[in-house]
């Protein structure tokens, strides 16, 4: 178990000193299924590579929480893996948003890295537990840095493979438009606000303030 300790308590030494060089920048909002295909088609028209289809993707993601000590906010990590196909799994933490009227977006810090398939048991043993858990289904476009998703949000059902899942969390889409850079890099926001009115009528894409609707993003 020192080992766990001792992986424990660089990572909170990590976070608690800002060593997290990057930046995301995020924009988000929903569209009903009824109108996605329309946004598809404007996607397709204003991003790279327009000749050919989306990347698709077809993710599980679980969310992980840890207590930590003097202080009322969990460390959370969240992991994802591709189903049925074989991929590395990605770990990601992201920071605390930070809302700024004089920003066109959201800002938190981010850390992404590949690991391996035990990495859930590994948090588990840190003393990780379960957040919450999500199937992802959807499309992935690119606009230079870019990065814009169009995800279909599956409710896991207890007792059914995962793969069989099938029962959507709601009759719309997430939309996130979102590039991840080193800091010090404030035009990215002014880059994403002028894409996002390019998708104006059918998605409205905003600085969505979790901590003020009392839930995570």
């Amino acid at each position: 178990m020192s080992s766990v300790s001792s992986a424990r308590e660089s990572l909170s030494h990590a976070l608690n000193n800002r060593f997290l060089p990057n930046l995301e920048y995020l924009l988000q909002g929903s569209i009903l299924d009824s109108a996605v295909e329309h946004l598809m088609h404007r996607l397709k028209g204003l991003c790279d590579n327009v000749d050919t289809s989306p990347e698709t993707f077809h993710d599980l993601e679980v969310c992980m929480s840890l207590r930590q000590p003097n202080s009322n906010q969990p460390l959370l990590l969240r992991v994802r893996r591709a189903l049925g196909r074989d991929a590395p799994f990605q770990m990601r933490y992201l920071g605390q948003p930070e809302v700024d009227q004089r920003r066109p977006t959201l800002v938190r810090s981010c850390m992404d890295c590949a690991c391996t398939n035990g990495i859930l048991e590994f948090l588990t043993e840190m003393g990780f537990r379960l957040e919450f858990e999500y199937i992802a289904k959807g499309y992935m476009f690119r606009k230079g840095r870019m990065k814009i998703t169009v995800s279909k949000l599956i409710k896991i059902i207890p007792g059914k493979q995962q793969d069989m899942a099938n029962e959507p969390i709601s009759q719309s889409y997430i939309v996130e438009l979102s590039v991840v850079a080193p800091t010090g890099q404030e035009n990215v926001g002014e880059e994403m606000r002028v894409f996002a009115e390019q998708l104006k009528p059918l998605v409205q894409l905003d600085k969505i303030d979790y901590k003020r609707l009392g839930s995570m993003p």
